[in-house]
């Protein structure tokens, strides 16, 4: 189920932001369960933010930014498109994914990006806006945008704004700016030993996007201007490049297959994918994402078959037990589910998303004895990622079927803090600091949660808050 984490409710310290789009946050496991409310989707899934991740690294490094800086998100629409909004935020459309002819061209649009953060391009679009603000409170709120694969209830909406000013209308790029750009893009991939070739061949592709009507053009043609002399100006470049002709790492390549299939098989209407991956191709590739499109046509048993004939040859395969864990459960084989999930982490220790997962097999279970196991794996995910909401939703969950009202209070108060719920987010914090350690982290946190909460409740909370406890009194 999405939920709306409106803007409204968090009071003074956003009131001030302006519309970049409505983007609602699910998790790709739940994505067959969630229907399309309108604006933009951010999936999540820890395979395909890996494999986007070690495209983009080496092209951050080579801008020399911190690549911990700098966040990248899924969005969940077909149209080919990326754009960086919020500071050092790159957004990457999954029809730009799944439409690329190999990893090369997104590793060029990365680059182009890029270009545009380290060529300071975003702080000149705010014409009477103070673009410092804006950014500030942008990055405040993307930051609460990671949320850990679950159920169906895991969504949480992320609303930017509500002036219901779209990204393709904002986001536009002067020719100059889309120039520069280009020239970091191509500097980036010959400093780190990469073709520009790809970033040719989309930038062709958008060039013939201008020649259609606007109804059938994709969006980043009309954000991104493209003119023969920019294509020209760049191939010039490229062909002299020493790394003209270098190829792309197999490995990287294999990977982006992979992600391809993935995003097609849950994406796409399974015949869609049954038609493009037939039977007769037993690929990894085809089988990975023929098992999605029989999970979605509810032929439960044929998904399991295909995953089980991929984890016959890659037994440690961490994203491939995810997806038997995924589909089990899903199914209603909720203690079945423990197993792969359990495999998943055991061969990726460190991925967090996928011990989110399990936690979430072991509490769903209703077995008591699962508990601390669970509690475990969601305290190590929340230390590296406290932003995830439905991890603190699952720990809330855990800790009060262990009697600690303590931790449930403190966990409640930091999820609604992150949905976006500012009233419960403050009650709870109250609670928890009532209720837990002195001293204690976590109640040294509550207070920075309690005193963020009642600084920025809006005059109309803050009076009903006052008159309710006026008639206590």
């Amino acid at each position: 189920m999405i939920k709306k984490f409106n803007l409204n409710s968090l009071g003074n310290i956003t009131c001030q932001v302006f519309c970049i789009a409505t983007i609602f946050v699910l998790c790709l496991s739940d994505y067959s369960h969630a229907k399309r409310k309108g604006g933009l989707s951010i999936l999540r899934d820890a395979e395909i933010e890996r494999t986007i991740r070690r495209m983009a690294e080496p092209i951050f490094k080579v801008a020399e930014l911190d690549k911990n800086s700098v966040s990248t998100y899924l969005i969940n629409d077909n149209s080919l498109n990326a754009f960086v909004a919020g500071g050092q935020n790159i957004f990457i459309h999954s029809g730009l994914l799944i439409q690329a002819k190999d990893a090369n061209q997104v590793i060029g649009v990365i680059a182009h990006e890029t270009g545009h953060i380290t060529g300071g391009h975003l702080s000149r679009f705010s014409d009477g806006i103070h673009s410092a603000t804006m950014m500030s409170l942008l990055g405040v709120i993307l930051g609460a945008a990671a949320i850990a694969a679950g159920s169906g209830d895991a969504g949480m909406a992320l609303i930017l704004g509500g002036q219901q000013i779209g990204t393709r209308t904002f986001l536009k790029y002067s020719r100059t700016q889309e120039s520069a750009a280009d020239q970091a893009a191509l500097t980036f991939l010959e400093r780190s030993g990469q073709s520009g070739v790809g970033l040719i061949g989309f930038l062709d592709y958008l060039g013939d996007q201008e020649l259609m009507t606007a109804r059938y053009r994709d969006p980043y043609a009309g954000t991104h201007p493209v003119s023969g002399r920019r294509i020209s100006k760049l191939r010039e470049r490229v062909e002299s490049s020493s790394y003209y002709q270098a190829p792309t790492d197999p490995a990287i390549e294999s990977d982006f297959k992979r992600l391809q299939a993935k995003l097609y098989g849950y994406l796409k209407p399974p015949y869609a994918t049954l038609n493009k991956y037939p039977v007769n191709n037993q690929s990894l590739y085809a089988k990975y994402a023929r098992a999605f499109a029989y999970h979605k046509k509810h032929e439960m048993e044929n998904a399991i078959n295909e995953l089980d004939d991929l984890l016959l040859y890659y037994p440690n395969d961490p994203f491939f037990w995810e997806t038997k864990g995924q589909i089990l459960f899903e199914n209603g084989f909720v203690v079945e589910s423990i197993s792969p999930y359990r495999n998943a982490v055991k061969s990726l220790p460190e991925e967090n998303l996928l011990r989110v997962s399990l936690a979430q097999s072991l509490i769903a279970s209703e077995n008591d004895n699962y508990l601390d196991e669970a509690i475990t794996h969601l305290e190590s995910a929340l230390s590296q990622d406290p932003s995830n909401s439905f991890a603190w939703y699952q720990a809330a969950i855990a800790y009060h079927r262990k009697d600690n009202e303590a931790m449930t209070y403190y966990s409640t108060a930091e999820r609604f803090l992150l949905i976006g719920n500012l009233r419960g987010a403050m009650i709870n914090a109250k609670h928890a600091i009532d209720t837990l350690p002195k001293n204690a982290p976590q109640w040294v946190r509550a207070q920075d949660i309690l005193f963020v909460t009642e600084s920025n409740m809006s005059d109309k909370a803050r009076k009903k808050q006052k008159k309710q406890q006026n008639k206590k009194r």
